[in-house]
């Protein structure tokens, strides 16, 4: 660096230091010291200074390098050894052994000469456990209250419509048995829910006559079978062989829907036609979703070898629970559509699917010479392996709304319904590539779907004073829908007997045992396979997805049309009311890949079982609602402008009270509070 040299240069003009080199120590100083004295010892003569003196050395600059000779361990630089002694010893030990009578193994036997030690096999370790457990939770309450006129309307107790969905959950759970799993991480515990359900399943079986039946009439269906046909699409009991599309059944939410894009247009879309009379109100329109999609490879393998027992699962159980019993003022009727016009469509779809997995088009095409593995790579996992996922998705919605409204000589817009609540859950594992999976224990295999949807849909429409019928009313038109797949890869065919030869490739692996069994080069599964990976599970292997869905709505609306008192300046207002256009939606779907082949050993026993059970319910409640006490209400919408509507001042009033938006959390109360015009 510039620094240093520039620091040197200064040190040796003030004299910091001196710097005085190996060469110079050598020498003598005579600045610093002073000459011997007269009467001082007389120095020896030294043959370094006469003139005679030479050296035979050659100076040479320095090299780092250092040149090494190793020193000589020949046998002849040796000691001699004697083995004359040595040979005495061991002759005078072999007699001694002789005399104690130890009876010695026969020279010459191939089994006392070992030459090398056999290598050992090299494990690897195998993966993991996955274990995953979601819940989702939304709770919204929007319980809104308008009053347009300039009465004094009491706000009305809701309290009952919780109470009617809180007994519709009971009468639910007679239609789906398996909502009261719990949550389990332990092989112990997931062998008590594959006992519960296969217990239930043969229950089931014995008693099971017609697999219809109707206990009562309010009973829309109630369907139990043990055998679903695969590839049959089961819609609320009944086989069908298309799968019914949402799309065609979701209800049009009017001023609920969701903005659509403008176009890229440069036309103007200015209004410039005076305004009319008139009321559009949606106290329904809520959108209720839960939706849960499961893909599961743990293991990829295209053949298994069970050691134990194989217990596989798959149950679906869905019910609905629903009442949409409207009253409707005499004078409205006959302009508007009562439920049992447009009523509650509810649907239960289940589908149960196997397959085996298909190779790619793409595949490299198979030599026509045979060639089977000669060499493998082994992982083992020891303990029990568990691939669980666990997903629960709830939904407490309830939209209550008491309404008194009438026509105001302008365009007005009410919305208090419009909430719109969704669950989303989505899970895709993908596990290790294996050729074989061998698994000392016992294999579970289960899939479970629940889904439970209610709804309290009873409207109140009623009128008030001397009031012209002109009033398009839609009270129903609401959808349940429970959709469930379970669709299981790999186990389509049947189970084959444990050959010998993977009872000895599981021993040659516990005795880590390098050379691998004869019989897997032999097997057809293994044909064109230069080497196998194989995988060893020394104890269970449990894979278990569960998924339950429950969506409550409670949208019990009341709405009063009061006559305008300036009917004589709007003669031709028109009002439309829609309390219904509510969707109640479960959507769930599991993919679980058993293999990636058409072969799976199986040494112990096979149980396998599948139920479905379909229900729905539909209740006639009546009961009426009752004025609430001085509590304030969730939400108090006023209208305290006497002003006269009808000059030329008035505008359109557009009244947005719903459109709450809910996703997997948790809202106690709508944002808007309170709102005065």
């Amino acid at each position: 660096m510039h620094i240093e040299k520039i620091s040197e240069i200064i040190a040796h003009f003030i004299g910091l230091f001196e710097m005085t080199t190996d060469e110079m120590r050598l020498r003598t100083n005579y600045a610093e010291g002073a000459g011997p004295g007269a009467d001082g010892p007389a120095l020896p003569d030294q043959d370094a200074f006469t003139a005679a003196f030479s050296s035979d050395l050659q100076l040479k600059d320095y090299d780092p390098g250092i040149n090494y000779k190793s020193g000589s361990y020949e046998i002849e630089f040796g000691p001699a050894r004697h083995f004359g002694r040595v040979f005495e010893e061991s002759i005078e030990k072999l007699a001694a052994i002789a005399g104690k009578d130890i009876p010695l193994p026969h020279f010459g036997d191939p089994t006392d000469i070992v030459l090398t030690d056999e290598p050992d096999l090299t494990v690897f370790a195998g993966p993991g456990s996955a274990i995953s457990h979601v819940l989702q939770v939304n709770a919204l309450y929007d319980d809104d209250y308008l009053d347009m006129t300039d009465g004094v309307h009491a706000p009305r107790d809701t309290s009952f419509v919780i109470e009617q969905l809180a007994d519709f959950s009971t009468k639910a759970e007679i239609f789906t048995p398996f909502a009261s799993l719990h949550r389990t991480d332990t092989y112990d515990g997931a062998l008590k829910i594959a006992e519960d359900l296969q217990n239930y399943t043969r229950n089931a079986r014995n008693t099971e006559d017609s697999g219809v039946t109707s206990p009562d009439s309010d009973v829309t269906h109630h369907f139990a079978t043990t055998e679903p046909m695969d590839d049959k699409v089961y819609v609320n009991g009944k086989a069908e062989t298309d799968i019914p599309v949402l799309d065609d059944f979701l209800p049009d939410r009017g001023l609920a829907k969701l903005p659509e894009e403008p176009d890229d247009s440069n036309t103007s879309v200015e209004q410039t036609d005076p305004s009319g009379s008139s009321l559009d109100v949606t106290a329904g329109a809520n959108l209720v979703v839960n939706v849960a999609s499961v893909i599961n490879t743990g293991v990829i393998t295209s053949v298994t070898a069970v050691m134990g027992n194989y217990h596989q699962v798959d149950a679906i159980s869905q019910a609905f629970v629903y009442s949409d019993n409207d009253e409707i003022a005499a004078t409205l009727h006959s302009s508007g559509h009562s439920a049992e016009e447009v009523g509650t469509v509810a649907k239960n779809i289940a589908l149960f699917e196997h397959s085996t997995f298909e190779p790619s088009s793409h595949a490299e095409p198979v030599s026509a010479e045979s060639t089977f593995p000669n060499s493998w790579r082994v992982s083992v996992i020891d303990g029990d392996v568990s691939f669980v996922q666990w997903i629960e998705q709830y939904h407490f919605v309830t939209d209550n709304d008491t309404m008194t409204v009438t026509t105001s000589g302008s365009e007005a817009t009410v919305l208090t319904g419009g909430n719109t609540s969704i669950n989303f859950s989505s899970f895709f594992q993908m596990g290790l590539q294996y050729d074989l999976v061998i698994i000392g224990g016992n294999v579970l295999d289960i899939n479970s779907i629940t889904q439970v949807s209610l709804l309290y849909d009873n409207d109140w429409v009623r009128a008030e004073g001397d009031l012209d019928p002109g009033a398009d009313l839609q009270t129903g038109n609401n959808l349940i829908w429970n959709f469930a797949s379970i669709h299981n890869v790999g186990t389509g065919g049947p189970f084959e007997a444990m050959p010998d030869y993977m009872a000895a490739t599981q021993k040659a692996i516990e005795d880590r045992d390098a050379n691998m069994p004869e019989g897997l080069s032999f097997d057809v599964n293994f044909q064109g396979y230069a080497g196998l990976n194989v995988l060893y599970i020394t104890g269970n292997l449990y894979d278990m997805t569960i998924i339950k869905q429950v969506s409550i709505l409670g949208d019990s609306d009341d709405v009063t049309q009061a006559a305008s008192t300036i009917l004589e300046n709007n003669p031709d207002a028109t009002v439309t009311i829609d309390t219904g256009n509510n969707a109640v939606v479960n959507i769930a779907e599991i993919v679980d890949y058993d293999s990636f082949g058409q072969t799976t050993y199986l040494a112990g026993q096979l149980y396998s079982d599948a139920i479905l059970i379909q229900g729905g319910l539909v209740e006639h409640d009546t009961t009426q609602p009752q004025p609430a006490d001085d509590r304030l209400a969730n939400e108090v919408i006023a209208f305290l402008d006497n002003d006269d509507p009808a000059g030329g001042d008035c505008a359109d009033g557009v009244i947005n009270a719903g459109n709450d938006f809910s996703w997997s959390s948790t809202h106690p109360a709508d944002v808007m509070q309170a709102m005065v015009a």
